[in-house]
Parts: C-alpha cells; structure tokens; sequence
C-alpha cells in the first residue's frame, strides 16, 4: 500500500509490557501494535474520541451502520473515551485501564487496542498506540489454530489501514 507523509510519522512498535493486548501475543493470536507522537500533553478519552471519529474510521462506522446493523454517533464515541459505556457500533469493551483500552469485535475475532502515555524522551508530548489482534479458529481435525486465506489476504490493507487510522487521530489531536 502507498505510503505518504502522514502515515509515514505512523511506526510499528513492540508492544509495551503493560498492554492489555498483550494477552493475545500468549494465546497465539496474530497481534500488531503502532505508534506515533503528539507534541502535546493528551488524555485518553480525547484520543479515543479523536481515533473513532476520523473520516476514515467514520466511513467505517457508516458500513457497519448498513450492512450490520450496528449504527454509532460521535455522542456514542463520546461515552466510550469518558468509560460511560462498553459498547460501541459492533464492540464490546472487554478491558480498560486509566489510559488503555481492548475491543472485541461482535464475533469474538478480532481486537482493537487503544493507548496514551506520556513521552518519557519528550516532556509535554504523548505516544499514542493502536494495535490488533485476529484470534485463530480451530481446525476441527487436529485443533491447531488455523488463520484461514481470507486473514492472508486481507493482511497487507489491514496493515495500511491501522497506520492510516493512527495517522488521522494524530492529525485531529494536532
């Protein structure tokens, strides 16, 4: 996939030690994590408001309204950055902390992970994380997990997509 100057500020990251995807990498699920950085002090409900209400995310967020009847506002955003709520358009929140936050989509196979920390390096500055994780299915004869063609196909658009997502929060919190 292209990439241009926004997403290029978008880098792939191990994750942090504390992060609650990390649960994933132990169970044997595919996990990815990015990061970028703010020049700014942000707290975490601004990020979330800021990640889910990009026009990317927003168009997101329209497919899902039509084609699975799982419709979201920007007040529903709201109520998730503020912990008011544990459901969102097709998630659920299945852990939160102070500054981090893990997703599970309505079929129970993938993850979305959102976090903020301060920059250690860079006083007033903020490292925001996205990542993912896509759990394995089951092979009904061995029961080793399996990712299936459609993971392996659609890996490389994920991969510029969650950059694209990071880059378009960045962009709304700068």
């Amino acid at each position: 996939m292209p990439t241009n100057s926004k997403t290029s500020r978008v880098s792939a990251s191990p994750l942090p030690a504390n992060a609650l995807l990390a649960r994933y990498v132990e169970r044997g699920a595919f996990t990815d994590c990015f990061k970028t950085t703010v020049d700014r002090e942000i707290q975490f409900p601004s990020y979330v408001v800021a990640f889910y209400t990009t026009p990317l995310f927003r168009v997101e967020r329209f497919i899902l309204k039509w084609l699975v009847k799982r419709p979201s506002s920007d007040e529903d955003v709201r109520r998730l950055g503020a912990g008011e709520t544990t459901e969102f358009a097709a998630w659920t929140v299945e852990a939160r902390t102070e500054n981090q936050m893990l997703l599970c989509d309505m079929h129970g196979r993938t993850r979305s992970w959102l976090m903020s920390v301060p920059d250690t390096g860079q006083t007033g500055h903020t490292v925001l994380y996205f990542g993912s994780a896509v759990v394995p299915r089951r092979t009904t004869k061995t029961g080793a997990p399996k990712m299936g063609a459609g993971f392996a196909a659609l890996k490389g658009f994920h991969l510029w997509y969650s950059k694209a997502l990071l880059a378009g929060a960045r962009s709304r919190l700068e």
